[in-house]
């Protein structure tokens, strides 16, 4: 048992060297990168970016996208939890009537949606002619 332990005790040691030595590199390169953000909010690169996230965060715009997008689907739930047929067809009508829409209409919306949300809207809109 003790012949064991002997043979365990360098390697644990070793393992925890090594977990020290990367937790140690991983402050340094943490550090690096913020004096590297750093230079770069000095030489004005960085302050535009600060300012687009500033004025994201304070606009209401996400959430009222959010909102209009959401609400056909909440409604469909609604529908099938509470057993209202009449709501079922009002929502099946809504996405006809979009779907009647003009193409163009359609990627507007799709790409106003993809711009405050940053997703792909073009690549939805590809499949479609």
């Amino acid at each position: 048992m003790i012949g064991l332990l002997a043979k365990l005790l360098p390697s644990g040691i070793k393992l925890g060297m090594d977990i020290v030595k990367n937790r140690n590199e991983s402050k340094r390169l943490e550090s690096v990168a913020e004096l590297r953000h750093m230079e770069k909010m000095a030489n004005g690169e960085v302050e535009y970016q600060k300012a687009v996230m500033n004025n994201n965060n304070q606009g209401w715009k996400d959430e009222f996208v959010l909102i209009l997008v959401a609400s056909p689907v909440m409604l469909l739930i609604w529908s099938i939890f509470s057993d209202d047929p009449e709501i079922m067809e009002k929502v099946e009508k809504f996405f006809q009537q979009f779907n009647n829409m003009p193409f163009w209409y359609q990627a507007l919306f799709i790409g106003v949606v993809s711009a405050i949300y940053g997703l792909k809207g073009a690549d939805i809109m590809k499949g479609r002619k």
